[in-house]
């Protein structure tokens, strides 16, 4: 694509952001195409001006208007608004711990309003819907024989009732690792492009505030004197934040594997296979918090 012209390249461009939007309609297809969504329009704000993007968005919607109905100004306004924060920092060389950061805020603020925007606009609630599959889903499973006679409806209450409380949190790192995967992609179109985009610190150098290990102590000892079948404030926000605090710790963690293998010269597949393993095991997370507690790293720079 690099021996394009610009135009040709911005059109190409608002096409893969229509064929994306349109292929949210085939089944399987859209939970991976959802990931991509950002990338076309983030890369059409930060290339052109504002008057171009418009020109070139505005088609675009106009289209998946016509083909997929009033949805798709919902899904226009999920995927404008986070594309349009982080191309404009892109504009502005901004840092990308900066654009990561004010991504993610941006994905969770529009994921909120799309589930405020389906309740008042279509009168359907996606928290209602999902947890009516979840009873459903139990009791096909009940049916078929597939889960313990001592699971009645009060467990199925208290399993739904669990799934809704931690939807702050599963959309926090969903959010999160969303903008981590729009700014990868995006920021590699536009250096192909001719762009200077500032890259994200090397994970070697990724390093959590010693306060974190502070938070974490004092949300991992509340939450053993609350209640987890309790649904009020306190314990709904222990039920989000130590898991929460917990992955930050988990990132923390494969930073000071990407940190070992650096100082160790080991192969790059190394820190990348116990990267997945602590993210597949949680409670090795505390490697993180130790590595934040303690001066680990320095006394291995030492060696």
């Amino acid at each position: 694509m690099n021996s394009l012209k610009p135009g040709i390249k911005s059109v190409l461009w608002s096409a893969a952001a229509l064929l994306l939007m349109l292929s949210l309609l085939l089944p399987g297809i859209n939970l991976l195409t959802i990931l991509l969504m950002i990338v076309p329009f983030a890369v059409l704000y930060a290339s052109l001006s504002a008057k171009a993007f418009a020109l070139h968005v505005i088609p675009v919607l106009a289209v998946a208007l016509v083909l997929l109905g009033t949805p798709a100004l919902m899904l226009a306004i999920f995927f404008l608004i986070p594309a349009i924060v982080m191309g404009h920092l892109y504009r502005k060389r901004a840092p990308a711990s900066k654009v990561l950061v004010t991504g993610t805020v941006a994905v969770l603020a529009v994921s909120i309003l799309m589930l405020v925007g389906f309740q008042v606009v279509f009168g359907v609630s996606l928290i209602g819907e999902m947890g009516e599959m979840i009873r459903t889903t139990v009791a096909d499973l009940h049916a078929q024989r597939l889960l313990p006679e001592q699971w009645d409806d009060e467990l199925t209450d208290y399993f739904v009732q669990m799934t809704i409380n931690s939807i702050p949190l599963t959309l926090m790192i969903g959010s999160f690792v969303y903008a981590v995967v729009t700014h990868y992609l995006t920021r590699r179109a536009l250096i192909r492009s001719g762009f200077d985009i500032p890259g994200a610190a090397p994970a070697r150098e990724w390093k959590l505030p010693r306060i974190m290990v502070v938070y974490y102590l004092i949300a991992y000892v509340l939450q053993l004197f609350v209640s987890g079948d309790s649904t009020n404030f306190i314990a709904v926000a222990l039920l989000n934040l130590v898991p929460l605090l917990r992955f930050a710790f988990s990132v923390q963690a494969i930073g000071f594997m990407f940190f070992l293998a650096h100082q160790r010269g080991w192969n790059r597949a190394v820190p990348v296979i116990l990267s997945i393993i602590v993210l597949l095991f949680p409670p090795l997370s505390l490697l993180g918090v130790l590595d934040a507690a303690f001066p680990i790293r320095k006394s291995i720079t030492k060696r």
